[in-house]
């Protein structure tokens, strides 16, 4: 097992899944606390890097495209502090990192964790219910429906309407954009046969956020959301022509698949591997002895 702890926060690899849990230091943000701890299997990465400063460093997971909610939902745009899947490391703590880095890489190696992008989500998202006070109202989302309650700072034209209920079903997209410099944020519920160009601050469909400090939140609203809806590449696939996947297939297919020569073949990877200089001689025998016990 392979474990750094910081103030910032905690990430333990077992060598199958990675628990993430922030620190209780009050320069961790508001959404990393309020999103709490993030448990990854090992096929949801795509990578691991740490780098190194003069007085810290900062540990970075990269996840393979698809695998999670809020990911999708914020479309790179969090912030770095708000970002879950990164940790600042203290300079006397760079030995560790560098051996948690190792574990992993070794992990998505040996387990040949593919680097495309997934066709269903892996994370399973924030939870519900969840309600959210920022901008121009307080969003509430229990699993099914969308509650927006206008406070004192909405627009007249917007609020007049009163509070509005959206049925998840009727929800096409979600968008998230945080407010940057002069340029207000918002969060944007796409409605299916109400579209609408207006302006967030006019929008009955939208918050508007004018970057405090809760604002952040809303991205949790919008993968709450965002994990309910048709995960994106499943959506892009014609209904007509897709092709069973391999999670479709009968068990007895699959455990055809993994034969006795698949598994020399992976020896002969192995093989290879260690001949390059991917594997070190104590790295390629582990790998060795779980192929064999399969056979």
């Amino acid at each position: 097992m392979a474990e750094i702890i910081q103030r910032d926060g905690t990430w333990t690899f077992d060598g199958e899944t990675l628990r993430l849990v922030p620190g209780r230091d009050k320069a961790v943000s508001l959404l990393r606390k309020t999103l709490g701890e993030l448990t990854l299997p090992l096929a949801a990465l795509a990578g691991i890097a740490f780098e190194q400063g003069k007085k810290s460093g900062r540990l970075r997971l990269r996840l393979r495209d698809g695998a999670d909610p809020l990911l999708q939902a914020s479309a790179g745009k969090l912030a770095d502090s708000s970002d879950p899947y990164q940790l600042t490391v203290e300079s006397d703590r760079y030995g560790v990192a560098e051996y948690v880095v190792e574990e992993v890489r070794n992990a998505l190696l040996l387990e040949q964790v593919p680097a495309k992008g997934c066709e269903s989500y892996l994370l399973p998202g924030p939870s519900v219910p969840l309600q959210v006070a920022a901008g121009d109202a307080t969003v509430s989302f229990d699993g099914e429906n969308i509650r927006l309650e206008w406070n004192w700072k909405t627009e007249e034209a917007k609020a007049a309407s009163g509070t509005r209920s959206i049925a998840l079903a009727d929800v096409a997209a979600v968008e998230w954009q945080p407010a940057i410099g002069l340029e207000n944020g918002y969060l944007r519920f796409t409605v299916r046969n109400s579209p609408t160009k207006a302006p967030p601050k006019y929008d009955p469909n939208s918050v508007e956020l004018w970057g405090f400090k809760k604002d952040p939140l809303m991205a949790l609203v919008a993968a709450a959301v965002q994990a309910r809806l048709p995960h994106p590449a499943a959506a892009a696939k014609p209904a007509l022509t897709q092709e069973p996947s391999a999670a479709d297939a009968p068990p007895a297919a699959i455990a055809a698949e993994d034969d006795h020569d698949a598994l020399l073949r992976r020896l002969r990877e192995l093989g290879e591997l260690r001949q390059s200089g991917v594997l070190t001689d104590e790295e390629f025998a582990a790998a060795k002895q779980a192929v064999l016990k399969r056979m």
